[in-house]
């Protein structure tokens, strides 16, 4: 699949409505700031801007069903940026939570799981010097096997 086949079909199997909130906004200050920015945000308008910073990222704080919102952007930026590999190591953190059986993993189809083990395997197959050179080889295998399904 070229990147469009992968942004357009992310689109189709996560196509969601957009949440109300994304995270507990009323937690504190940080998590009703993070709210703010994935609120006023879209599938195509956000970016690097608001994502490009792991020690500053929304997502980190954002409900399953946040993030299952955003996947087809994820995919998007990680497309984007695999020249230098930058989004690759925050998305696959994102997938990854804490193992296997997190809780984004449980609120994603089987149909979903399997787009996205694809898709690790895809950069995997595609961009193993990149991907090395991030420091991601571990993560990426680690991730593929939680999300693929059977």
């Amino acid at each position: 699949m070229s990147s469009m086949d992968w942004i357009e079909t992310a689109r189709q199997l996560f196509k969601a409505d957009k949440p109300e909130h994304f995270t507990d906004y009323r937690h504190c200050c940080e998590c009703a700031e993070h709210d703010e920015t994935l609120r006023h945000a879209d599938l195509d308008t956000i970016g690097m801007d608001e994502l490009g910073n792991p020690g500053w990222d929304p997502v980190c704080f954002a409900s399953p069903e946040g993030k299952k919102y955003y996947v087809p952007a994820f995919v998007r930026l990680t497309m984007e940026t695999m020249e230098d590999a930058f989004y690759l190591e925050q998305f696959l953190f994102h997938l990854e939570g804490d193992g296997p059986g997190n809780d984004f993993v449980g609120h994603c189809s089987d149909t979903q799981r399997a787009f996205i083990a694809d898709f690790i395997a895809h950069l995997i197959d595609r961009y193993p010097g990149e991907i090395e050179a991030a420091y991601c080889a571990d993560s990426a295998l680690r991730v593929h096997q939680i999300w693929r399904v059977g």
